[in-house]
């Protein structure tokens, strides 16, 4: 099987800076960049621009990181945070194409919202149309990030894609009206073959 090499679309890595900044503000920010040894001049959108996606898989990565060490246990609720936050921002600059498929999604009977919901942010997640995917198990749902640009580099013994997990919670209650209980069952710092997130919907 072939690895995929760590990539993120810089667009997408350009609104998790923005959704970072509103939830931390500029002084807590600078911090966690400092900590990362990266440059705070990062979130200049110029800065920004100069990168290629397998570079801002990598710092994105190194950021996420940097949060853990900086936050300890109350990391992983700014993660979930800051990706509710950036399923919004996502929507608002998606395109003319993926705001349609979006108002399709929602405009779906409540059974079928769901699995159309999560292939639109897989696809506002990836480069690849193979690098993230949605399958259903059964009445449950698995979207299947098989590059993990937040694992980029890291090794951990517990799974660590909070922001992920917090798009895909954002993303069905946007869609549903609903809280969903979401789950990351793989992770690829953690030695999975890839970021697994089951979606439980039996029993709703």
């Amino acid at each position: 099987m072939t690895v995929p090499v760590p990539s993120l679309p810089v667009r997408f890595f350009r609104l998790f800076l923005e959704a970072l900044n509103a939830q931390l503000g500029d002084q807590a920010l600078t911090a966690v960049l400092e900590k990362a040894d990266l440059d705070p001049q990062l979130i200049n959108p110029e800065a920004v621009s100069r990168l290629t996606n397998v570079t801002a898989a990598e710092t994105y990565a190194r950021i996420q990181h940097a949060l853990r060490v900086y936050y300890g246990r109350g990391a992983r609720g700014t993660l979930l945070r800051i990706g509710r936050v950036l399923w919004g921002r996502l929507l608002d600059n998606a395109s003319l194409t993926e705001k349609a498929q979006a108002q399709f999604a929602r405009s779906l009977p409540p059974a079928l919202r769901l699995k159309a919901v999560l292939d639109l942010l897989a696809r506002l997640m990836r480069e690849k149309t193979a690098d993230v995917t949605v399958h259903t198990l059964d009445i449950d749902l698995l979207l299947a990030d098989h590059v993990g640009a937040s694992t980029t580099g890291q090794k951990e013994t517990t799974a660590i894609c909070s922001v992920t997990l917090g798009l895909i919670q954002e993303a069905l209650i946007w869609a549903s009206g609903h809280e969903f209980d979401v789950n990351e069952i793989s992770c690829r710092a953690a030695g999975g073959d890839s970021c697994e997130f089951r979606v439980t919907v039996s029993g709703k």
